[in-house]
């Protein structure tokens, strides 16, 4: 997929971003069980060896989960894809780590590991700005079809609302509310793990392409969705 990005790393609408990202709260914090939980969902779903949910602030690219790789918390701006792929409003998808793939970033840490494929799409706020992405990375060089991207996004979109159910219940001073939302948000990431599992185990391997598998996938999407929706009105409402 060939994307145009800006010429700049620092658009000029940035400092708008930055303080749309602050105002979560979540730069910069330990990891959170829920997060982790998606991640691991997402190498299952792309049979992928590393996900990742990045934050992308002034300087540095905070990790708040990575599946596949120990250790990895941060990096500076300009050596993450990430903090070039909320720059465009599309998923990003790339097999090809060169400079000459985007110009923005120096991509010598990913080279290093040995990694080719990055698919991503951005985490938004309500106003729409791009925090940062869900991204999906691989070693093996491949194209997401489709059905494939639509998946990814509505899971970038599932992320965005849990970090918006987070900070809701934060604002609130309510952090066993938080644990309680994440033990139910989790519950149902165990049971949508379950199904994966099941259905790469009958096909020999989980392809999103196949309209029924798709369709159960999807399904299971819009049962988390609920989970957040339910959970974000309830918090909103007169006490």
């Amino acid at each position: 997929m060939s994307v145009s990005f800006p010429e700049s790393l620092i658009p000029a609408s940035d400092a708008d971003r930055l303080r749309a990202l602050h105002l979560y709260q979540i730069a910069n914090t330990p990891p959170e069980p829920i997060f982790n939980d998606y991640v691991e969902l997402a190498t299952q779903l792309f049979s992928t060896p590393i996900a990742v949910i990045s934050l992308v602030d002034e300087e540095q690219v905070w990790f708040k989960a990575v599946a596949g790789v120990e250790g990895l918390s941060e990096l500076p701006r300009n050596a993450s894809l990430c903090s070039a792929a909320i720059l465009v409003d599309v998923p990003i998808i790339t097999s090809n780590y060169s400079p000459d793939s985007c110009q923005l970033i120096k991509p010598d840490v990913a080279r290093q590991m040995g990694l080719n494929f990055y698919a991503g799409s951005a985490l938004r706020t309500p106003d729409g700005s791009r925090i940062g992405m869900l991204a999906v990375i691989g070693r093996e060089e491949r194209a997401l079809s489709e059905a494939e991207q639509q998946v990814l996004v509505l899971l970038a979109g599932l992320v965005s609302h849990t970090i918006e159910l987070r900070i809701i219940y934060l604002q609130a001073n309510q952090p066993h509310e938080w644990e309680a939302a994440q033990r139910e948000l989790m519950h149902t990431l165990d049971d949508n793990a379950t199904l994966i599992r099941y259905l790469s185990a009958r096909s020999n391997g989980l392809n999103l392409n196949d309209a029924d598998i798709h369709s159960l996938v999807l399904q299971r999407f819009a049962g988390l969705q609920k989970v957040l929706d339910d959970r974000i009105n309830e918090s909103r409402q007169p006490k």
